[in-house]
């Protein structure tokens, strides 16, 4: 896979979600599908969206004892989803008992990829909420460190941090990066955010937008622009 735009479908319904996706009439967007879309509808979105023809990354952040989070990962796997996540905080013991539940037996598999630091958090919300007291970049970069050694492909992290995380674990260890806004966007609820121009410029393999393209006025041409601006 190449670098490329994901788009956040963070809709209630599947109702809502194909009526966003029939604006597209020539690209076949690569989407995210979170926690929010699949609880509502369930595997039946997952199983008509790749019908469509669209790669997914599907954004569970999966966090529990390493067999309940293998037995759920081998369920998970049947779908075809492209990319598949789990949060980095659960252990190298989950994370490796994910990779071996989410491989089917002809080995083949989606990439999987650990959050590091949700992009809403920052040093105060880490140091309080959390009682990390370490700088973030430490704890995002060991978190990072931990992925690769249980044999993922990647992860989720702030665009600010993409670029130290090659550095750290490899170019061909992936980023996907949440918290991309373009420079003329609010920025919501995203604390450590960057324009796409500049997370390309960085090195983000895969920039993950929500808002500013499904709720533009034109979502097509602010697709576009967000492909313009990574990709092209």
């Amino acid at each position: 896979m190449g670098r490329d735009v994901i788009i956040a479908c963070d809709f209630e319904s599947a109702e809502k979600t194909y009526a966003f996706l029939d604006n597209f009439k020539e690209e076949k967007p690569f989407l995210k599908i979170g926690m929010e879309l699949y609880y509502a509808e369930g595997p039946s979105i997952v199983r008509e969206i790749k019908r469509r023809g669209h790669k997914i990354f599907l954004d569970l952040k999966l966090h529990d004892i390493p067999n309940t989070v293998k037995k759920a990962m081998a369920v998970l796997s049947n779908l075809d989803v492209d990319i598949i996540n789990l949060h980095a905080a659960g252990t190298v013991a989950m994370m490796s008992a994910a990779l071996e539940g989410l491989t089917r037996p002809d080995g083949s598999r989606p990439l999987l990829i650990a959050v590091t630091q949700l992009t809403s958090t920052d040093q105060i919300s880490m140091e309080e909420d959390l009682l990390i007291k370490e700088p973030i970049a430490d704890v995002v970069m060991h978190y990072a460190a931990k992925a690769k050694e249980a044999g993922l492909d990647g992860v989720v992290c702030s665009p600010l941090e993409a670029s130290k995380v090659h550095e750290r674990c490899g170019k061909d260890f992936l980023t996907v990066t949440p918290g991309v806004r373009f420079a003329d966007n609010d920025n919501g609820d995203q604390k450590r955010v960057m324009t796409p121009a500049q997370a390309k410029e960085i090195g983000s393999d895969y920039i993950v937008v929500g808002r500013p393209i499904t709720k533009a006025e034109d979502p097509v041409a602010a697709y576009r622009r967000c492909v313009k601006e990574f990709v092209d």
